[in-house]
């Protein structure tokens, strides 16, 4: 068979693969759905030129196929060819970066109504930290992370005494209610991201990243963390429970608060201090 029909029924098969084939989307449960729109616009623009090329690439293998008494055109340069490629390429390009920039300053504009989450992450684990009725997170310091204070929060914060403390890797949030995600590590880098809600981003030690999303569809999903980060990466996953206004708020009430933690050390020191007594 030609070279050049091989090649065709490559790009034919490539192309045939792609549209019959649903091998890149969940559904989207967020607000996030220019995520797909970027990459699909990506997708055409890319595979436009892939075809094109290709396509090309046929052409030439058949019309410039090897003939015995054929000789080659020495060429150097063509200026009309080179403008012609130089501002396809430029409007390719901005054609790929600009709706990129778009979702991206929206990605990071975080609207005045949203809630802010501490997502604090750790080999190879996730734990949250909610604002209370004041509706303000406290402020942390690492130095103050122990294992009575697992979240660091400066006990010297006012805003700091109801944040509500889940120590789990089980996050809930309201339907329909902008998030705010506050990222931070204690250890290395990891990435804290939920496929359907097309929202990711790197918690990198030492600093506060944030971006935010708004879930639009209740259910659970799964969390990832997709920045390798040790050998327990693979294992480091968690969930979110999207739930209405109504579950969501029973499930808030029954989750303890920062003062509910000092609360249960200190009478866990007054019962030692009476044990001590009674054994003396």
């Amino acid at each position: 068979m030609h070279p050049g029909i091989i090649f065709f029924l490559v790009i034919l098969g490539s192309v045939l693969f792609h549209i019959f084939t649903p091998w890149y989307w969940t559904d989207v449960a967020s607000n996030w759905g220019g995520m797909d729109d970027t990459i699909t616009l990506t997708f055409w623009i890319g595979g436009g030129v892939f075809i094109a090329v290709c396509l090309f690439m046929v052409y030439c293998v058949f019309k410039f196929s090897y003939k015995e008494e054929r000789r080659a055109e020495y060429k150097p340069e063509d200026k009309r060819l080179e403008k012609i490629l130089t501002w396809a390429t430029t409007i390719g390009v901005v054609a790929l970066l600009a709706p990129g920039l778009v979702i991206w300053n929206n990605y990071v504009n975080v609207p005045k109504n949203a809630i802010e989450v501490d997502v604090m992450a750790w080999q190879w684990g996730w734990q949250y930290r909610l604002p209370g009725k004041d509706g303000k997170l406290g402020t942390t310091q690492i130095v103050n992370i122990n294992d009575d204070n697992p979240f660091g929060i400066n006990s010297d914060d006012p805003y700091g005494k109801d944040d509500v403390m889940i120590q789990s890797d089980v996050l809930n949030l309201q339907n329909d209610k902008p998030v705010k995600i506050l990222l931070r590590s204690v250890d290395v880098l990891h990435n804290w991201y939920v496929p359907q809600f097309r929202a990711k981003m790197d918690a990198v030690p030492g600093i506060v990243t944030y971006y935010w999303f708004e879930p639009n569809k209740v259910g659970e999903y799964e969390v990832l963390c997709v920045e390798y980060c040790g050998v327990g990466h693979y294992a480091m996953r968690g969930g979110v429970i999207v739930q209405d206004e109504k579950d969501y708020k029973n499930w808030l009430g029954q989750q303890e608060t920062y003062s509910d933690l000092i609360a249960k050390q200190e009478n866990k020191e007054i019962n030692k201090k009476q044990l001590a007594k009674k054994t003396d």
